[in-house]
């Protein structure tokens, strides 16, 4: 079965020959994309779907979620306005609630928010654990997360639970041994996070090596709450993507540059928690890869909104709309070391979103309207 998608007023490709083209056609067949050219030099197909000078761009790619959870924390994201600082402490109150919710409230949940990336033009998903922090919790998270993607990470090390403040170090054991043999049969990646109040350096370099060790790539939340030495860590180890990456030096930057690792920026966090926006200028100027993700959960980013996220992106650190679609589709693919998706080009994926605008422009110029009207694929 093929589909022709033709009269689309502008389609974004992120193909380097030609990132954007205007009055194109695309044809998908079994998945993939079979064909993109001029809509006047379209083959014929199966089905025509007309997209009446509509924009068309590759799926939206969200490489950093954590869906797996129980509990609200409204109450704290109120006191954040109020002008209560952020700090890692307020992931406990979900740790409990998580711990004591059924497969399948925690299911249920997971699909209520995958369903709500969908309508906004998400077709992949990357999603963490991190709120069970026991043996058990943490692989049940992981075996719920895989019902809906494979790109899953084991994130045990989010914080030391409350069982554990008295003993950090038997916690880094019980993580990098029976927790993550039990965790890695459902993950892809193993990430950790390296900030004051969760984990220093060498507790995250023994946990990504550990990992590493089981067959899992490697990634990291760091420099979000302050300066501190994870983005260094992450340059030094190889590791795919850095997240947040909200406090940089310089070193950091050429850091990041010289390793090749993904820096991927959360926008929805700083919007959530009142802090600093990070530069993605000041990145793509450095010869940094840049990926735009949500980071949706219950405490410091409650958005499953990658439209919301790029607008911001825009207004708020410095890119181009352009660049922020760039960065949520070619850059979360490659936060995800992926090479299939993020790219509309033969042999593919074809995860295609249809905007109600004329250009992508619009997802930046008409923040919170809610312009995807349809998306193909995963």
């Amino acid at each position: 079965m093929s589909t022709l998608i033709t009269a689309i007023g502008e389609l974004v490709t992120n193909d380097p020959a030609r990132p954007v083209r205007t009055d194109a056609a695309v044809v998908v067949e079994d998945g993939r994309i079979a064909w993109v050219g001029d809509a006047a030099d379209a083959p014929a197909a199966d089905e025509v779907v007309d997209a009446a000078g509509r924009a068309v761009l590759p799926g939206f790619v969200d490489s950093h979620s954590h869906l797996v959870f129980a509990g609200d924390r409204s109450q704290e994201f109120r006191a954040r306005m109020a002008g209560e600082p952020y700090a890692a402490g307020g992931i406990r109150t979900t740790v409990a609630a998580t711990r004591a919710a059924s497969d399948e409230t925690l299911a249920a949940g997971v699909a209520r928010h995958v369903a709500e990336m969908r309508r906004q033009g998400t077709t992949t998903v990357e999603i963490k654990s991190g709120y069970g922090l026991s043996v058990d919790d943490e692989a049940r998270s992981l075996r719920v997360a895989r019902g809906f993607t494979d790109e899953t990470t084991f994130l045990g090390a989010h914080v030391v639970p409350p069982e554990h403040t008295d003993d950090p170090a038997g916690y880094v054991d019980l993580v990098t041994g029976p927790m993550l043999a039990a965790a890695a049969p459902y993950a892809r990646w193993i990430d950790v996070f390296c900030e004051t109040g969760a984990f220093d350096a060498d507790q995250a370099r023994t946990i990504l090596r550990a990992g590493e060790a089981a067959g899992l790539g490697g990634r990291l939340h760091a420099n979000q709450l302050g300066p501190g030495p994870g983005v260094a860590l992450a340059a030094e180890l190889g590791l795919t993507a850095v997240d947040h990456c909200t406090y940089l030096t310089d070193d950091d930057v050429h850091a990041l540059r010289d390793a090749g690792t993904v820096a991927t920026l959360l926008p929805g966090v700083e919007f959530s928690t009142r802090q600093p926006y990070p530069s993605g200028r000041r990145l793509i100027d450095a010869g940094v890869t840049v990926a735009i993700a949500s980071d949706c959960n219950p405490g410091s980013c409650y958005t499953s909104s990658l439209p919301f996220c790029i607008a911001l992106a825009v207004r708020e650190m410095g890119m181009t709309p352009l660049e922020a679609v760039w960065s949520a589709t070619a850059g979360g693919a490659a936060a995800l070391g992926r090479d299939d998706i993020g790219t509309l080009a033969p042999g593919k994926r074809a995860d295609l979103v249809l905007l109600d605008a004329p250009s992508h422009v619009h997802l930046a110029y008409r923040p919170g309207v809610p312009l995807v009207v349809r998306t193909w694929g995963s």
